[in-house]
């Protein structure tokens, strides 16, 4: 563990005592690519990733990098923790319980400063905050048990709510029953709802006091010791892979449409307009895209032990690597 802390502190010092790459694709410009594994389908969450390809960032840095498609129940996770990809896409608090429970993984770059998870609900009810869907009778369908659910039933109560599953994106019931609420990403069912001709209303979870940063980039300790050059080349790749997406989408958009082929351009459109006011916050105008500070790490740790998923936080400062100066 001391040593690295000492990783942490010496960022040059690692790049500078960098192994040999692994045999697993571990730097590019070998016959095996570097893997940045997804944890959903090609959106526009993932589209600065990308753009990296498209745009020839990755190929400036000398990399060659596979941006793999991910699914339903894709363990990122697990997979980078145990090593089986170098990269991968996780959420905040999914990091900070694998380290919790022994998965050394560390992330890079938080492509989401502001977490997307909203609840949604008919704009005819007039709520005006998020409280609102609590304190009224209806449905709402939430997934249970995860930490966000658990931050909203102890901050709000479920009393007036029948809590139901998640419908996984099907609007049937939020179209035909008014006080019907639903889970959602803000990039993508809001904009469905008006596709349909409901009007909808959204709230960020993340003004509720929960807000992890999400589509995070990561990697494994050892593998950022062992090849310490291939992740600073990687994680400015991705942030300048963000940066070109952010200020025109339209060529990567229209790469993940062929291989994304369910979602279609308008909304691939709407939705890279939609998250940029999630990934462009004043702390990235100051510190740059992708950045995340020691605070926010242990302001979550410390809420994931209240709502008893972790019995003990991992030190914030052993969470997350900025290596972009």
């Amino acid at each position: 563990m001391k040593a690295f802390l000492a990783i942490l502190g010496c960022v040059g010092f690692l790049i500078s005592c960098e192994k040999s790459p692994s045999a697993s694709g571990a730097a590019g410009g070998t016959s095996n690519p570097i893997v940045l594994q997804l944890n959903w389908k090609a959106e526009p969450e993932f589209g600065g990733f990308y753009a990296a390809k498209i745009n020839g960032a990755f190929d400036e840095q000398r990399l060659t990098v596979d941006v793999r498609e991910g699914g339903p129940g894709t363990p990122t996770i697990d997979m980078v923790a145990a090593g089986t990809v170098p990269f991968a896409v996780v959420s905040g608090d999914e990091l900070i319980v694998a380290r919790a429970r022994g998965k050394k993984v560390v992330a890079l770059f938080a492509v989401y400063q502001t977490h997307p998870q909203a609840i949604m609900t008919r704009a005819s009810r007039g709520f005006k905050e998020i409280g609102d869907v609590f304190s009224s009778e209806g449905t709402l369908a939430m997934e249970k048990g995860l930490p966000y659910s658990d931050f909203l039933r102890n901050k709000y109560g479920f009393d007036k709510l029948q809590i139901v599953p998640s419908p996984g994106g099907d609007l049937s019931k939020f179209r035909s029953d008014d006080k019907y609420s639903m889970q959602c990403f803000i990039i993508s069912e809001p904009i469905a709802a008006k596709r349909i001709g409901v009007e909808a209303k959204t709230f960020l979870i993340a003004d509720a006091g929960y807000n992890p940063y999400a589509t995070v980039l990561v990697t494994n300790e050892d593998f950022l010791t062992k090849n310490g050059t291939t992740v600073e080349k990687v994680v400015r790749a991705v942030a300048e892979g963000w940066q070109a997406y952010l200020e025109n989408p339209a060529t990567a958009n229209a790469e993940m449409a062929k291989i994304n082929t369910a979602m279609d351009p308008q909304t691939f459109t709407e939705a890279a307009d939609v998250q940029k006011q999630l990934i462009v916050t004043p702390d990235t105008e100051k510190n740059g895209l992708g950045s995340m500070t020691k605070d926010r790490w242990q302001a979550l740790g410390q809420q994931l032990v209240d709502l008893k998923v972790i019995d003990k936080a991992p030190p914030a400062e052993e969470c997350y690597l900025w290596v972009l100066k």
